[in-house]
């Protein structure tokens, strides 16, 4: 089955611009004492949205990291080579995105066997984290105000699991060593690179806390001030820890005196004088010397004669989307309206979020229905609980996955499991896309959480640790699959995916966003495969998030769009608050006939993304 491309009916002009400003930074002369520059920046580079070619490709947000990955490849390196060196390079250029303090799940495709497995990087929690008082401060018994009181503090942090990723895919599938691919962010770091307007925002947007931090203080406010768009950054703390994990593998981030510097900043914050309390975390050196990766085959739903290969738990993305996509194949969506098929996601979005919320957490911990929660028969009972005619009033209950055959009456009311679920997850996150030119598809979500992450730069080391365990429920409660457990995982929803047909790639992408990286990538696939778009259509149209909650929160180019057809449903309609009023920053790359693809990145959101392929048309 191939898809017929239509072109879409409901594009933004202001979407599908392309951003092609160049970016500029800040000089830091060493990664305590940094210092403004004025220096011309070391290299300028632009940004390009969509490229069409042969030989592999690479797409990211930044430009510096999808110029070091396309080297890679350029040299004969392979794509899980590529991945790794863009993902070091976007932990230079985007560090309060991503970086080598946080974690994240590794898609890879095989390009001679179709084979697929993933590699899940999440953040575990140490295992002395208190269960019910976890999130408590002790001096009240009252929980932490969660922004930016928990966010910044030890407490937050879990065991990064990042370059523990790297390593074990390039042990698997790689043909360069760890030293030859950190290398060149290496020397992005140690050289500079410009810092763009969202680099300064983010700065700008984090003043108040990384003000009262005294290590990321000295790197990211030298003198007290954000990075000027248009000057050079540098990091030689992160450089010379780069170097030092490149001549000695993953074993000098956890083992000896990197696993030290970051032990003693996680149960030490170097805080200054200030307001916030930064309590203490639980981290110890058996944390990271016991850490591990867990490789596993993806959760994988054939939809409309294609096979959509999603990320299994720790990460909700896979089962979730995957879900969202069994209910929707009940429906012609190809042959109806555009409104129609908007208030269609919406609702499956809502159902599959409520079950998200009953039933999915780490795996090791946690009995997770995937098979129940993909079935046709379930999708079809769980169609009872919503109209394609009206919107059904928000909160769903979650389905029984325990009892269902896929038959109910018209209005009929069902038992269901209601669980109120918090969702705190940021939108900050990265995701890159590789291929070779052997057909091989990399597909890779890394993260720190919150913009910033925890705020905490491991002095002299030059990354952010992340907050990733307030992921976790924050309020403990004994059959909640997400409640906090020494060891455990918090409950992602990175959506890592590859869709293949007949075990060729037919389009691999993702997204960052927090719990809306589930609804991007959902409608990314119901763009691409239901309504025909392209792959550049699909990532520069419109979004909007429901995610079982009263409200429908929606881009303004969304609400323009789609407000009016929509409101006549009864959807609560309303303008995201996220930043920049964007709704996450989608790559990807789409497979033509013969060898051809298409790399895409975002035109606009979050200044534009780099999308290349290493031999042009």
């Amino acid at each position: 089955m191939r898809i017929l491309r239509r072109a879409p009916l409901a594009l933004v002009p202001a979407l599908a611009a392309l951003a092609l400003a160049p970016v500029a930074p800040q000089a830091v002369a060493d990664p305590t004492t940094p210092a403004p520059v004025t220096e011309p920046a070391p290299r300028a580079v632009t940004r390009l949205a969509t490229d069409e070619g042969t030989g592999g490709a690479v797409t990211s947000v930044d430009p510096e990291a999808t110029r070091i990955g396309l080297k890679v490849l350029e040299s004969g390196g392979n794509a899980v080579d590529a991945a790794v060196a863009t993902a070091a390079a976007l932990g230079v250029t985007e560090p309060f995105s991503a970086g080598i303090g946080g974690g994240g799940y590794l898609m890879r495709l095989d390009g001679r066997t179709g084979k697929v497995l993933t590699i899940d990087g999440r953040e575990s929690a140490p295992s002395r984290s208190p269960k019910r008082t976890m999130f408590l401060d002790p001096a009240t018994g009252d929980p932490y105000p969660f922004y930016p009181d928990l966010v910044t503090s030890g407490l937050a942090v879990g065991t990064p699991g990042t370059v523990a990723t790297w390593e074990e895919a390039l042990e698997r599938w790689g043909s360069r060593s760890m030293r030859t691919l950190l290398r060149p962010a290496a020397e992005l770091a140690r050289d500079g690179f410009e810092v763009d307007r969202t680099f300064a925002e983010q700065v700008e947007a984090n003043a108040d806390r990384f003000a009262q931090i005294g290590s990321t203080a000295a790197l990211f406010l030298p003198d007290g001030q954000t990075p000027a768009v248009g000057s050079t950054f540098r990091n030689p703390g992160l450089a010379k820890t780069y170097d030092q994990i490149g001549r000695q593998g993953a074993k000098a981030f956890y083992r000896g005196r990197i696993a030290r510097n970051i032990v003693r900043t996680v149960k030490a914050p170097p805080v200054l004088d200030g307001d916030l309390p930064v309590p203490p975390g639980h981290l110890r050196e058996k944390d990271l010397k016991t850490y591990d990766v867990r490789v596993r085959k993806p959760l994988t739903l054939d939809y409309r004669g294609f096979e959509v290969h999603g990320m299994g738990s720790s990460s909700s993305g896979g089962s979730t989307v995957g879900q969202a996509l069994a209910i929707l194949e009940r429906m012609p969506l190809s042959s109806w309206t555009d409104e129609r098929v908007q208030h269609a996601v919406l609702e499956a979005s809502a159902l599959a979020f409520a079950d998200r919320a009953a039933y999915v957490g780490d795996r090791d911990f946690v009995k997770v229905p995937d098979e129940a929660l993909l079935d046709p028969e379930y999708a079809d009972e769980r169609l009872c609980a919503v109209s394609m005619a009206q919107a059904t009033p928000k909160p769903l209950d979650a389905g029984d996955v325990r009892r269902y055959d896929g038959r109910c009456e018209p209005g009929a009311e069902r038992e269901g499991t209601s669980v109120e679920a918090e969702d705190h997850e940021n939108t900050e996150t990265t995701h890159l896309v590789v291929t070779d030119r052997w057909g091989t598809v990399v597909s890779y979500t890394l993260t720190i959480e919150q913009t910033g992450g925890a705020g905490i730069v491991v002095p002299g080391r030059g990354f952010l640790l992340n907050n990733e365990l307030t992921d976790f429920s924050l309020t403990w409660k004994r059959r909640d699959p997400n409640r906090v457990e020494p060891g455990k995982r918090p409950r992602s929803s990175m959506a890592p995916t590859i869709v293949t047909e007949k075990g060729k790639p037919l389009v691999a992408l993702g997204s960052p966003g927090g719990s809306t990286i589930i609804t991007t990538v959902l409608g990314l696939l119901v763009d691409f495969i239901d309504r025909g778009q392209t792959l550049e259509d699909a990532v520069a149209a419109p979004r909007a998030t429901q995610r079982n909650t009263v409200w429908v929160d929606a881009e303004p180019a969304w609400l323009e769009a789609w407000g009016g057809d929509l409101e006549p449903f009864g959807h609560l309609l309303r303008e995201t608050t996220l930043p920049g009023g964007e709704i996450g920053a989608a790559t990807g790359i789409e497979f033509l006939r013969g060898k051809q693809v298409i790399a895409v990145a975002e035109p606009v959101r979050r200044g534009g993304g780099d999308a290349r392929v290493v031999d042009r048309r």
